[in-house]
């Protein structure tokens, strides 16, 4: 049951990830990512989710906050929150992820356990993510919770259903009983900052491969284009048209593993109608040329 999260998250116009984890009966799923492979860029859906480096060391950003998370070390991810991941230092980052709705330790919103242990953690608008860096003493129990659940849902132990479902309720516990108490959450203005972006990112999503302007994303989030660029800044600390660029590369770099266009097809496809100047951004991004990645990609 252990699956690839990559480069190709599917978004709906709100820039809610599509993916479905799990089933509704089980409502988990497993992952294992490596970064040399698959960047992961900026989504969001309403399940938790839980990771755990294997090797190397990531940048994960959650909303407004930033985490270096390192071999041994792991992160908790709130639901709602727009998050992304990015390889440092050429490491080759691999790490586990589970990604996993409420409901499959909470029950139904009436339930006590949704009440008292699910609820405070949903509503809790300043809690983004949890760094588990080994820096408190819960931090090691919560990393253990986390591969317990990981193998018996990715290796379909017996009963893994139970095996999983025990090990997330013990660290939603940890989480509960040990979060961050922030002074005060997001303000009303940082939280719509939020909410605009994912609907810029999500029309970013829908038309990389055209030309786009700052005024053409400004006015999909419905702000001038000041407060485009102040959002972008404020929130993924980037501008616009840098993360434009970066989204093009991504999906160039899957077009190339998935489907057999050619360089300059696929540069064109997706927003690089200049072939030479989409092989140059490539090779500044990735270390190689387009056709050097993907003879490398089809090897592995």
């Amino acid at each position: 049951m252990a699956r690839s999260l990559g480069g190709n998250t599917v978004t709906d116009r709100h820039g809610r990830e599509l993916i479905a984890h799990g089933s509704v009966q089980f409502p988990v799923a497993c992952y294992e990512n490596d970064m040399s492979e698959k960047t992961v860029p900026w989504h969001w859906h309403d399940d938790w989710e839980v990771i755990a480096v294997e090797k190397g060391a990531a940048m994960f950003a959650a909303g407004s906050d930033r985490y270096v998370i390192r071999e041994g070390q792991g992160l908790f991810i709130n639901g709602g929150v727009l998050h992304g991941i990015w390889d440092m230092e050429n490491s080759g980052c691999r790490f586990i992820s589970i990604v996993y709705h409420p409901r499959l330790v909470g029950g139904s919103a009436d339930s006590i356990f949704w009440q008292r242990y699910v609820q405070p953690i949903l509503s809790d608008a300043g809690l983004r993510g949890i760094c588990l860096n080994g820096d408190e003493s819960w931090h090691g129990a919560a990393l253990r919770h986390i591969r317990t659940a990981w193998l018996a849902v990715a290796d379909e132990w017996e009963a893994y259903e139970l095996e999983a479902r025990d090990a997330l309720s013990r660290l939603l516990f940890l989480i509960l009983k040990n979060r961050p108490v922030k002074a005060r959450g997001p303000s009303r203005k940082e939280q719509r900052s939020a909410e605009r972006i994912k609907d810029m990112l999500n029309y970013i999503q829908a038309h990389y491969s055209e030309e786009l302007n700052v005024r053409q994303i400004a006015e999909s989030g419905m702000v001038s284009e000041s407060e485009c660029l102040r959002c972008f800044h404020q929130v993924i600390s980037t501008t616009p048209l840098q993360y434009v660029r970066q989204f093009r590369l991504q999906k160039a770099a899957e077009f190339l593993e998935k489907t057999d266009r050619t360089v300059g097809e696929v540069g064109a496809e997706c927003g690089f109608p200049d072939t030479s100047y989409f092989i140059k951004s490539f090779r500044r991004w990735k270390g190689c040329t387009p056709g050097e990645y993907r003879r490398q990609s089809r090897k592995t």
